[in-house]
């Protein structure tokens, strides 16, 4: 008698990421950390992207774009750009040879340019012209990181997560909410120390902040709107 065929394996599912555990805090500095954040969102309920952008895909392109550039300089380039080429479809029909000189004034824009190309004809061969709203799949296309992905992920509401940039990394260690070495500690503590309302929201507002307030050189301590609450603000005093 035939031994009986053996079932196939169940495919394994992507790992999930754990969230990061919350960390015990004091009640003075819990409460110091509440009043931040309730101050940030009395100024700005609703923080969005300083990136202009049409949907998925040109989000995508546009946070690509800006690594290492402002954003200033992005939405410059990009109001052409996206007018032109507004999916994975049209960006291939433009080409690395029709690209490149549209985004010439931004930083990198050599390489940024095969990277847009790349992922735009991975996105039609594997994800039908769709970006993936998906962690993995997202960092698994060119030129796009972690951080990448977090913004994409956090502005479109898919995930609360924590994007650390220089201003985020900057704003983050002079009102001692992190002391992490890399941008990945930084998103760690933050993710456990931010309280759980704001998180969809402390990305943006620590990017402001930064950009706008505490500033790398000189930081406007005299209007900020947290300075009651920073352990860092006798230092440029």
């Amino acid at each position: 008698m035939a031994a009986p065929a053996k079932s196939a394996p169940k495919p394994k599912l992507p790992a999930k990421s754990k969230p990061a555990a919350r960390r015990r805090l004091s009640p003075a500095e819990k409460a110091r950390i509440q009043a931040i954040f309730d101050h940030f969102a009395e100024i700005a309920p609703n923080p969005r992207t300083e990136l202009a952008f049409k949907n998925p895909f040109t989000l995508v392109v546009a946070v690509a774009l800006s690594a290492q550039a402002t954003d200033k300089s992005v939405n410059k380039a990009s109001e052409k750009l996206f007018a032109l080429a507004d999916t994975p479809e049209k960006m291939l029909a433009l080409g690395e040879a029709g690209l490149t000189p549209m985004i010439a004034s931004i930083g990198l824009y050599r390489t940024k340019a095969r990277n847009v190309i790349a992922l735009s004809r991975i996105l039609v061969e594997r994800y039908g012209g769709q970006v993936p709203l998906d962690r993995e799949a997202l960092q698994s296309l060119p030129g796009v990181g972690r951080k990448t992905a977090s913004v994409v992920l956090n502005e479109l509401g898919v995930e609360p997560a924590v994007a650390v940039d220089t201003h985020v990394f900057r704003v983050a260690h002079r009102l001692k909410l992190s002391d992490g070495k890399t941008p990945d500690q930084v998103e760690h503590d933050l993710t456990a120390i931010v309280p759980e309302p704001y998180l969809t929201r402390a990305h943006h507002w620590l990017i402001l902040h930064g950009r706008y307030t505490c500033l790398a050189r000189k930081p406007k301590c005299g209007v900020c709107p947290v300075a009651q609450y920073c352990p860092s603000r006798e230092l440029f005093l």
